[in-house]
C-alpha cells in the first residue's frame, strides 16, 4: 500500500513537472513570436522611412517647401503655388489609383489633349483629395488636366464653373500638417490686418524632405527618369512649378547647387510625350508636368 502511494505520488509530481515545462515553453514560444512580430514591426518601419514622412501628400510636402520656417507663411511674391497644389492633387489622385487619362487611340492624341477619367471613386481619406475627386467624377463631358489645374485653381472665365475652385487650399493644408504635429498656429499682425500663420513645429520633418530632395539630386541620382520613384520625381517637377524647390537647394555648396540645378533641369527638358509612353511611366504625371512646362 505504501509502495502504491509512492508510485502516485511520484506519478502526480512528474506529470506537474511535465506541465510546468510544457507551461514554461509554451511561454517562451510566445515570447519569441512576440519579439518576431516586434522585430518584424520595426523591419516594416525602417522599409517605409520615417513614419512622419510617409504621411505627407505631395501637396503637403510642396506647402511645406514653400513655407517660411519662422513667419509661417509662403512669399507673398509666389504666385505659381497656387496652380502647383493643384497638379499635385490630379497626381496623387493618380498615384492611389482614382484618376487615370483616357486612352491614347488610334490616333495617338497628345496628353494635353486627353480627357482626366476617373477610375475609383474610393474615399481617399484627404478632404481635400475626395473633393477633387468629386469633381471629376461629376463632370460631362470630362476636362483635360490643364483645364482642370485652371478649373480648381478658380481661373476661370466661365462663371459657371466657378464652383469647381477649391477655396481655401493653403490654410487647409496647413491645418492638416498642423494636426500631423509638423506646424503650429499663430497669429501676426500685419499693420491693417491680423494673419493666421503656421510657423514650423518639428523641424525634423522638413530636414528629411529637404535632405531627400538633395540626396536625389546628388548622391542618389538615377539618370533615367522611369526608374526614380515616381512620387519622389512628382515632387521634384511640382516643387519647381510651385516655385519652392530652390528652398530646398539653398543651403547647399556653390558646387552642388550648380549640380543639383543642372540635373533638375535636365529633368525639364525630357519630352513628357516621350516619357509617358516608356514602361511603367504614369502618363497623368507626365501631362501635369507638359501643362506647366508647355
Amino acid at each position: 500500500m505504501t509502495s502504491l502511494t509512492q508510485r502516485s505520488t511520484s506519478g502526480l509530481v512528474q506529470r506537474r513537472t511535465e506541465a510546468s515545462r510544457n507551461a514554461a515553453a509554451d511561454r517562451e514560444k510566445i515570447s519569441d513570436g512576440d519579439e518576431h512580430e516586434e522585430r518584424r514591426g520595426e523591419e516594416d518601419d525602417d522599409e517605409l522611412g520615417d513614419s512622419k514622412e510617409t504621411r505627407l501628400t505631395l501637396m503637403e510636402e510642396v506647402l511645406l517647401l514653400g513655407l517660411k520656417d519662422r513667419e509661417g507663411y509662403t512669399s507673398f511674391w509666389n504666385d505659381c503655388i497656387s496652380s502647383g497644389l493643384r497638379g499635385c492633387m490630379l497626381i496623387e489622385l493618380s498615384l492611389r489609383g482614382r484618376l487615370q487619362l483616357e486612352p491614347c487611340g488610334m490616333r495617338r492624341k497628345s496628353l494635353l489633349a486627353r480627357k482626366v477619367l476617373c477610375k475609383s471613386d474610393a474615399p481617399t481619406g484627404d478632404v481635400l483629395l475626395d473633393e477633387a475627386l468629386k469633381h471629376v467624377k461629376e463632370t460631362q463631358p470630362p476636362e483635360t488636366v490643364q483645364n482642370w489645374i485652371e478649373l480648381l485653381s478658380g481661373e476661370t472665365w466661365n462663371p459657371l464653373k466657378l464652383h469647381y475652385q477649391l477655396r481655401n487650399v493653403r490654410e487647409r493644408l496647413a491645418k492638416n500638417l498642423v494636426e500631423k504635429g509638423v506646424l503650429s498656429t499663430e497669429k501676426q499682425n500685419f499693420l491693417l490686418f491680423d494673419m493666421t500663420t503656421h510657423p514650423l513645429s518639428n523641424s525634423t520633418v522638413k530636414q528629411r524632405l529637404v535632405k531627400k530632395l538633395q540626396e536625389a539630386m546628388l548622391d542618389k541620382w538615377v539618370r533615367e527618369p522611369q526608374r526614380m520613384d515616381k512620387r519622389l520625381l512628382a515632387l521634384i517637377l511640382l516643387a519647381h512649378s510651385s516655385d519652392v524647390l530652390e528652398n530646398a537647394f539653398a543651403p547647399l555648396q556653390d558646387d552642388q547647387y550648380e549640380l543639383a540645378t543642372k540635373r533638375v533641369r535636365a529633368l525639364l527638358e525630357l519630352e513628357p510625350e516621350t516619357e509617358a509612353t516608356k514602361s511603367g511611366a504614369n502618363e497623368l504625371l507626365w501631362a501635369v508636368v507638359a501643362a506647366f512646362t508647355k
